[in-house]
C-alpha cells in the first residue's frame, strides 16, 4: 500500500493513544458553551422502571470554538456518506433539556 503524499515541507502526522486512551458506547450527549469553549459530556441513559431514566455519564471533553465547528462539519460529511451508502436516518421526535439531546 503506498503512503499519502504531503506538500513538500509539511510534517507527517504520528496518531498514538495514550496510556489512559478509551473507548465507550454513548446514547446520550449534552452540549453546554461558553465564550471560550464547548464541553461534551457523554453518558449512557436507561430506564429501568417507567417513572426514572438514569443518565450515567462517564466522559466529559472540551474543545475550542473552532474544534467544534470541524467536528460539525465532520459529522455532517460523514452523515452524509453514511446515508448514500445504508439510507436515510430518522429521528424520533426527542425532547431537549438543558441542551441535552438524548
Amino acid at each position: 500500500m503506498s503512503q499519502p503524499t504531503r506538500p513538500a515541507g509539511e510534517p507527517a502526522l504520528k496518531l498514538v493513544q495514550s496510556q489512559t486512551y478509551r473507548e465507550g458506547y454513548a446514547n446520550s450527549v449534552q452540549v453546554r458553551m461558553s465564550v471560550w469553549d464547548f464541553f461534551l459530556g457523554f453518558g449512557m441513559m436507561s430506564q429501568n422502571s417507567p417513572d426514572e431514566v438514569v443518565l450515567e455519564s462517564f466522559q466529559g471533553v472540551y474543545v475550542s470554538p473552532q474544534q467544534a465547528k470541524a467536528l460539525c462539519t465532520l459529522l455532517g460529511n460523514n452523515l452524509k456518506q453514511y446515508e448514500q451508502t445504508f439510507g436515510t436516518i430518522t429521528l424520533e421526535p426527542v425532547p431537549v433539556v438543558d441542551g441535552s439531546v438524548n
